[in-house]
């Protein structure tokens, strides 16, 4: 009996002993978490796409809550959802232009010439390190939809010219796409940028329109044609250094279609019939 007595006293001791310690911590070491954090996390997507720079929406509620971002940095969330939840928060909703990914190529399969047909890995990371697929234009789509594969909210799809589509509606602009593409062909750009260089050829003239139908050429038409410095050549592409000063005017004279003025909702790369 005596044994069974000492035994179950140590017993009732360690467990008051963890008792108090578990009770100092709850009382002493609590993490406070505003309660508003979780009705926050719910109105929020839960995409986690990572476009508002933070690694997830989780994070992104505790920043709303904090202060530190305004809702409207969420780029995926609806005008309605923004304001919904700035009402709750009780501060300005804080709205940011939707970014897109925007492609820089427009050649296609019936505008790039074939030199070689490419039997191999169907992805174009793998295309990528045997001479391009066998494309003649070494630079441009290699049209065997890595992009669409990475991309979850399925803004991505392949056209009859094996040139992915974007969907800005759907678009994100979390960056897979610009991730997976091993030519760099993707980037991220606000909506309103709507003159798009739908090429990245550094040949010019003869050479490069021997690779490509809608390929620059590097005339220089639309950076004469546009407003001072707005567009500029280097080396021998376009570059656009203000698009809020671009105009449709900068594609009038383009000879190929390789610099185009979007304004639909979807970006549908110049295709030659």
């Amino acid at each position: 009996m005596n044994e069974i007595f000492v035994a179950g006293s140590i017993m009732l001791g360690v467990s008051g002993t963890f008792g108090v310690i578990l009770a100092f911590a709850d009382r002493f070491l609590r993490v406070y978490e505003d309660p508003r954090l979780e009705v926050v996390d719910e109105m929020l997507p839960g995409t986690n796409c990572g476009a508002c720079g933070e690694p997830g929406c989780h994070v992104f509620a505790e920043k709303l809550i904090a202060g530190e971002i305004p809702p409207g940095k969420c780029t995926n969330c609806s005008a309605e959802m923004i304001a919904e939840i700035a009402e709750f928060l009780g501060v300005d909703a804080g709205f940011q232009e939707k970014r897109v990914a925007r492609l820089h190529c427009a050649g296609g399969k019936s505008s790039v010439r074939q030199l070689a047909e490419y039997r191999g890995l169907g992805t174009c990371r793998a295309a990528f390190v045997v001479n391009g697929g066998g494309r003649a234009c070494p630079w441009g789509c290699l049209g065997l939809a890595d992009c669409e594969e990475v991309c979850d909210f399925d803004a991505i799809h392949m056209n009859d010219e094996n040139l992915p589509v974007v969907d800005v509606d759907k678009c994100t602009a979390c960056g897979d796409c610009v991730d997976a593409c091993p030519l760099h062909l993707f980037t991220i750009e606000p909506i309103s940028h709507k003159l798009i260089v739908q090429c990245s050829n550094p040949l010019a003239g003869d050479a490069a329109r021997a690779m490509c139908l809608v390929t620059c050429d590097a005339c220089g038409r639309c950076a004469m044609d546009s407003e001072e410095d707005a567009v500029v050549m280097e080396g021998d592409l376009p570059v656009i250094k203000d698009p809020a000063r671009t105009t449709e005017k900068c594609t009038f004279r383009c000879p190929t279609g390789a610099i185009q003025w979007v304004e639909g909702k979807q970006f549908q790369p110049q295709q030659v019939q």
